[in-house]
């Protein structure tokens, strides 16, 4: 892959794109197979929205692909450079990681997202989808796997184990001489299966307990929105909220509106005690309400005396996924920036933006909330590793 040219994994990516528009109907009609199999096995109402693809989902797949093949190839960039006293010239230079494992759950526009990073960035791709989504999965990966021979990638770039026998894994996790990285997305159980039994070093993230702040000095119709948005817009996705904190100076004018408006959504309210003084039908939430990731229409609501005790209850309940407060405060916000410490940090915006494509990467690999060598939407950059090139004139070291 080192021999690609930039113009070369560009075609194929473009060429990748138009493959998904152009069959459009094979790919639904695999779908569908995996998606009544779903309903038979009465697999969760959330897990089985993950899984089905339409018109939009394809689009939108073909779309990351485009964007992907817009973006600067990171392989062979300069990240930094310098002379040392001696004449060395030192570049620091971003090269691929090599081969990457990824084991994934329900969605199928997993399969294109990665075989698109992957390519752009140099690295060979072996993707391990779950059994609920195979049909769908070999669909797009046989696609675009032609797609790639027709432009003469090289073989072994995009590889699919097809097996349902979930031990493929455990074989997959063992193979340190052959894998440099390994990237579950799915389930916590998944994700700390794979942390448990791999070889390989893993970046992950095991769940999305993501909040959202409204401050004293909030702007309540825009924390309405953003609340609204954060729970309802996709509530099965790991950056949607989960907890909502609201200070106890603006609980009275904001609490009833908002608990209706949710209630009106279909949302179950599980508040704390002074939360409950506000509306009929809350339950009373749990401790371990604050560290469940529900993924679908319960909101966990707490009122808070202050900043500082908001900043506690996200530091201590969440995941370090993505985090929002709400203010009009200057000093307020860059409080919250600077000591809530998740992989994305929000002030007057939605956590449903912490994405690959929303931050204007093309797509993403998926979301780490480890601190070390990525965080955050993994994409181009995330898939690389650098190594030093040093030009010298004849230096020996004395």
């Amino acid at each position: 892959m080192l021999n690609v040219s930039s113009e070369a994994k560009n075609k194929a990516l473009r060429e990748m794109a138009q493959s998904l528009l152009e069959k459009e109907d094979s790919i639904i009609r695999a779908n569908k197979l995996d998606v009544l199999a779903a309903k038979a096995a009465k697999l969760p109402v959330a897990l089985i929205e993950r899984l089905t693809l339409d018109e939009k989902r394809i689009s939108a797949m073909a779309e990351s692909l485009i964007e992907i093949a817009k973006l600067k190839d990171p392989v062979g960039q300069d990240i930094r450079a310098w002379r040392v006293p001696n004449g060395l010239w030192i570049h620091k230079v971003r090269v691929p990681i090599g081969v990457i494992a990824i084991i994934y759950e329900s969605r199928p526009n997993v399969t294109s997202d990665c075989i698109g990073l992957c390519l752009k960035s140099g690295n060979s791709v072996i993707l391990r989808g779950g059994s609920e989504a195979l049909n769908s999965n070999i669909a797009i990966y046989d696609l675009l796997r032609k797609a790639a021979a027709k432009n003469n990638l090289p073989d072994g770039l995009i590889n699919m184990v097809t097996t349902k026998d979930r031990l493929a894994v455990d074989v997959i996790l063992k193979l340190n001489e052959y894998i440099d990285l390994v990237m579950p997305r799915g389930g916590e159980g998944l994700i700390k299966r794979v942390v448990r039994l791999s070889r390989i070093p893993v970046i992950k993230h095991y769940k999305g307990i993501c909040h959202v702040y409204v401050d004293v000095r909030a702007d309540l119709n825009m924390a309405r929105n953003i609340c609204f948005n954060a729970k309802v817009q996709r509530p099965g996705v790991c950056n949607a909220m989960e907890c909502m904190l609201v200070h106890r100076d603006v609980a009275a004018r904001f609490l009833p509106g908002m608990i209706k408006k949710f209630k009106d959504a279909g949302v179950e309210i599980r508040g704390c005690a002074v939360t409950r003084k506000f509306a009929k039908g809350v339950k009373r939430a749990r401790e371990s309400d604050y560290h469940t990731e529900y993924l679908g229409l319960i909101l966990s609501v707490k009122v808070v005396k202050d900043l500082g005790e908001a900043m506690y209850h996200v530091n201590h309940y969440g995941s370090h996924h993505s985090d929002t407060i709400v203010t009009e405060n200057y000093e307020n916000a860059l409080q919250f920036l600077r000591q809530v410490d998740s992989a994305c940090v929000y002030v007057n915006a939605s956590t449903r933006f912490t994405d690959g494509n929303q931050f204007g990467m093309g797509a993403e690999i998926g979301i780490s909330t480890d601190k070390l060598h990525a965080r955050g939407p993994m994409a181009l950059e995330e898939l690389t590793t650098y190594k030093y090139m040093v030009f010298g004139n004849g230096q020996v070291r004395q």
